[in-house]
């Protein structure tokens, strides 16, 4: 009987706790996770439509207007003139830059004058004779012939005969020979045809010059030139004499220049027109980095943002009920940094910086309701306090 008995409970004891067991499982609910909604703070404009001036933008080195580089058209020895023949150094106009020693050739211009003055002596006889009434003027031109300086024109035969008497006597032939020979030594001195600055030099004091060789470069300071490639699509807005802003490549120097030149065929490759820019600047140097901006036309109703804020190229963020909300626009200019648009409606409020894994219905605030709720908050705390 008690076997029976322990056996029985046994069984109620097992059945007992299966049932139980059940019930716990089926009346076990799962809490449900809680997601926290990530609210990112943005900062925002309001469109307000307006006119945007679009401005081109076009880079290039500054190029002194007057430059002459010089070269050797003689041979000789390169003598000193009073100043070092140095990168730097100033000239005045007309004061000499390069003296190339000329004695060897200024004694064979001296052998041919004192020919020529032989060739007229020799002749005075027969104009006293035959051509009186020239004869006093060939006289004067002898008495007043300086032998070191330049050749005088020769007096103007009277008549046929004289012209052809003097002709035939070669001192025409003699006189241009001279004429040529002189041009020639004048050249064994190279003056300043502007005051200027030497910006390059090749040789020094006592070197030996040739025909034909670069000596240096000589520019003069205060007024330059900048070529600047502008696309052809704006070329009908180019004109000669449209004022140009100009700055420095820091950007905290200003200048104006002025389109001087425009050329009139367009490269193919790049498809730009080069423009050439004229600035006067007492801080301006040979070869600058400026940048010229060019007021090409004005864009009515439009607004101008940063590249960074345009979405797959036509489209921008706007806030719309605390999300971040995708509308199309229409871009009509696009510059370094920033791009013109049209398309918004006045009081659309858009991102005004760039937010970083933003999308289509984002939750957010702008700085302005973060801000207003951090002083709720802390008013609240002050009243609990």
């Amino acid at each position: 009987m008690r076997k029976v008995i322990l056996s029985v409970l046994a069984i109620v004891i097992i059945i007992g706790s299966e049932i139980g067991a059940k019930t716990i499982i089926d009346n076990k609910k799962a809490p449900k996770s809680q997601v926290k909604k990530d609210i990112k703070i943005v900062s925002t404009d309001t469109i307000q439509n307006t006119t945007i001036p679009i401005v081109i933008s076009a880079n290039g080195n500054l190029q002194a207007k007057k430059r002459v580089e010089l070269f050797s058209e003689v041979t000789g020895l390169f003598q000193s003139t009073g100043k070092l023949f140095r990168t730097g150094q100033s000239y005045k106009a007309g004061e000499t830059i390069i003296s190339i020693d000329n004695t060897e050739f200024y004694a064979q211009v001296q052998s041919s004058r004192s020919n020529l003055n032989n060739q007229i002596t020799a002749i005075m006889p027969d104009l006293r004779l035959d051509y009186p009434d020239s004869y006093q003027q060939w006289q004067d031109y002898l008495n007043n012939w300086n032998m070191d300086r330049s050749t005088p024109k020769l007096p103007e035969p009277k008549n046929e005969k004289e012209k052809y008497f003097i002709t035939g006597r070669n001192i025409y032939t003699t006189y241009f020979n001279i004429k040529n020979l002189e041009n020639r030594l004048s050249k064994f001195r190279i003056t300043a045809p502007f005051s200027g600055t030497l910006t390059e030099t090749m040789v020094s004091e006592g070197t030996l010059v040739r025909n034909g060789q670069q000596l240096g470069e000589f520019i003069q300071g205060g007024t330059y030139e900048v070529e600047v490639s502008i696309s052809a699509e704006f070329v009908d807005l180019l004109e000669v004499g449209k004022e140009v802003e100009m700055s420095s490549i820091s950007g905290n120097k200003n200048y104006t220049g002025k389109v001087t030149r425009i050329n009139g065929k367009i490269d193919q490759a790049s498809q730009t027109i080069i423009t050439v820019i004229e600035v006067s600047h007492p801080d301006l140097k040979e070869g600058m980095y400026l940048t010229a901006n060019l007021q090409a036309q004005k864009i009515e109703d439009a607004i101008e943002i940063n590249r960074s804020l345009l979405q797959d190229g036509d489209q921008l963020f706007t806030v719309n009920n605390n999300a971040l909300a995708l509308v199309d626009v229409k871009p009509i200019h696009f510059s370094d940094k920033t791009v013109v648009l049209k398309g918004l409606k006045d009081g659309t409020v858009i991102v005004a910086k760039a937010v970083p894994g933003a999308y289509e219905g984002m939750l957010v605030k702008t700085e302005e309701q973060a801000a207003s709720d951090k002083e709720s908050a802390v008013s609240s705390n002050s009243i609990s306090e």
